[in-house]
């Protein structure tokens, strides 16, 4: 695994804060973690807290660039579980887990809205919008501090774009389609190659070479056809298959 606070690491991106977050105890548990993941190179996404295995603290988080790999989650929990212990900000017995954010990830932040443009998209709020509190559409850009949402479940009496603040946003998650799914492997295997060139696992790509055709053999010159045809004419012989 690479250090993701060594390198290229956009810090822009790295201290961008949420826009959406969670409230109550959630809120609490992220006063605690951000900063931690923060001077390791990483971004926090989303807490949730559930009652699964009696409590589940789930931190969902990234690098800047949106890659996460399974030694980071590991590199992630043995660094805050100790912190999380002194803090102790449940009450009660938990387990604690690392994931990344998913293909079907959360969006908190500016850039998440502006990087998955075009993508479908439901919208949770927290402050209801037109009598609303729930939408789903094509994400359409993000206009000053709100986001355009083009519906896709308007009535024939409602509005299909939409401008929705980023503040009054309880929750807003990709839809998984087949558009998404192909633009995440995309974007995995590029980030893939470059974290391969960056340890010197794979060669940069050979710049483009103009292929030549081989030249052609010379024709032979001293076959036996060649030997006969010279000892004829020492002789003074005629080649009946000549012309004269």
């Amino acid at each position: 695994m690479t250090d993701p606070t060594t390198g290229s690491v956009d810090i822009e991106l790295l201290a961008e804060p949420r826009l959406v977050v969670e409230p109550g105890v959630a809120a609490r548990v992220s006063v605690i973690a951000a900063p931690v993941l923060q001077g390791m190179g990483y971004r926090l996404v989303r807490i949730k807290i559930s009652g699964e295995a009696g409590c589940t603290v789930q931190i969902m988080a990234e690098r800047p660039d949106g890659s996460m790999h399974i030694e980071d989650c590991e590199a992630i929990s043995r660094a805050l579980s100790p912190v999380l212990d002194i803090a102790d900000p449940i009450d009660r017995a938990y387990r604690l887990e690392i994931s990344s954010p998913g293909i079907d990830r959360p969006l908190v932040r500016r850039s998440d809205f502006e990087r998955f443009a075009g993508h479908l998209v439901r919208i949770e709020m927290a402050v209801a919008h037109q009598g609303r509190k729930r939408f789903r559409g094509a994400l359409a850009g993000v206009e000053g501090n709100a986001v355009r949402l083009h519906r896709d479940d308007a009535k024939a009496d409602e509005e299909s774009d939409i401008l929705l603040l980023m503040e009054e946003i309880a929750e807003a998650r990709l839809v998984l389609t087949d558009e998404l799914i192909a633009e995440s492997m995309r974007r995995g295997k590029a980030a893939e190659r470059e974290l391969k060139r960056s340890l010197g696992l794979e060669p940069p790509p050979a710049p483009h070479t103009h292929k030549t055709r081989p030249a052609k053999k010379p024709v032979p010159k001293n076959t036996k056809a060649h030997r006969l045809a010279a000892e004829k004419a020492g002789r003074g012989e005629i080649d009946p298959d000549r012309g004269d």
